[in-house]
């Protein structure tokens, strides 16, 4: 028995010493074993905070492309030096804050409460001013794609750079996958897009120009991550059906001002029981939303991120938040 057991003992030993002496793998380069991500950077009134026109996002691929997504008002016109690179601009629908009918002189000017919209973007918008400077493409759905590419050629720029996605399609731009969804909102053209005797009499009327419904977006980046832009949107079947069950969004942007579009409860709603995505980032919630970078007490931002039962990320102005395919935040929240 003790020459088994002193057998055993050596057998265990050798094993032991011809292990250690393997040679080993080398360490991974912590760069290469980093899974892709996706960089979103809110471009808001005021730096380091969540305020009430904020509207404005890029989203950045891992292959480089970028999206800016609802310029707005905060976008301090084409010149602005935080849009750097823009290969593509989504415009929800026609509403002065999110296609952009003014913006500020310059990042940071005015407050949070009340940001600086003293320069006109008329009669051309924000987004295609955008657009010119970039030369990039703007993707849109419903009747938006025509104006946008008589507004280009109109001003020496190539009209194919407005780019046709309806309900049901898509299109892949640059290795991004775009597809329209259903927003439900209205979708009015401003008079003054027009000018003239027509613009006049459509102002004496009250009346606007139609350019179809607003509408959200899906986005489907390279490394995998499926994202929904909520556009300015009330509770819909679709964000069921179409968003979760088919497309199975993983990202949401969530609009929650009330008013205009879903207060928190709804948007909460939209959220726990209808998309069910993995994270949501908080957007047009027309209120100072922070103060010093945090949560305003007693805010709708607040309410909202109490209600939601995945991580909320709010998103302040100039600070890039990474996702990865899961859309988990893996830096800047």
């Amino acid at each position: 028995m003790r020459h088994l057991t002193w057998l055993a003992a050596w057998a265990a030993l050798s094993t032991t010493v011809a292990c250690s002496t393997q040679p080993q793998a080398p360490a991974q380069n912590s760069n290469q074993a980093r899974p892709a991500t996706v960089k979103v950077t809110p471009l808001g009134g005021i730096d380091g905070e969540f305020c009430a026109q904020d509207r404005a996002l890029v989203f950045e691929d891992p292959n480089g492309t970028r999206i800016l997504y609802d310029p707005g008002r905060t976008v301090a016109g084409a010149d602005d030096p935080r849009l750097g690179k823009i290969d593509i601009i989504l415009v929800s629908h026609m509403h002065g804050d999110h296609v952009g009918n003014a913006h500020a002189k310059a990042p940071n000017s005015g407050s949070c409460a009340a940001p600086d919209m003293s320069v006109s973007a008329m009669p051309n918008s924000s987004a295609v001013n955008i657009a010119l400077a970039k030369k990039a493409k703007i993707v849109t759905g419903s009747e938006m794609p025509p104006f946008f590419a008589e507004k280009l050629k109109a001003n020496g720029g190539d009209p194919a750079n407005s780019v046709l996605a309806r309900f049901g399609g898509s299109v892949t731009i640059n290795g991004v996958r775009i597809a329209t969804v259903a927003a439900l909102h209205s979708n009015g053209l401003d008079p003054d897009y027009f000018g003239g005797v027509i613009g006049k009499a459509m102002k004496e009327a009250g009346i606007a120009g139609a350019v179809g419904p607003a509408t959200g977006y899906i986005l489907k980046f390279s490394n995998g991550l499926v994202t929904y832009l909520s556009g300015d949107t009330g509770i819909m079947a679709d964000q069921e059906l179409v968003v979760r069950n088919h497309y199975n969004a993983k990202l949401a942007v969530m609009n929650i001002g009330d008013g205009f579009t879903t207060g928190p409860g709804e948007a909460s709603y939209v959220i726990n029981n209808l998309v069910k995505p993995a994270a949501v980032i908080a957007s047009h919630a027309n209120e100072v939303g922070t103060v010093g970078g945090k949560v305003r007490a007693g805010s709708k931002t607040e309410t909202f991120m109490k209600a939601v039962k995945v991580p909320v990320h709010i998103p302040l102005s100039g600070k890039t938040m990474e996702f990865d395919a899961a859309a988990n935040c893996t830096a800047g929240c």
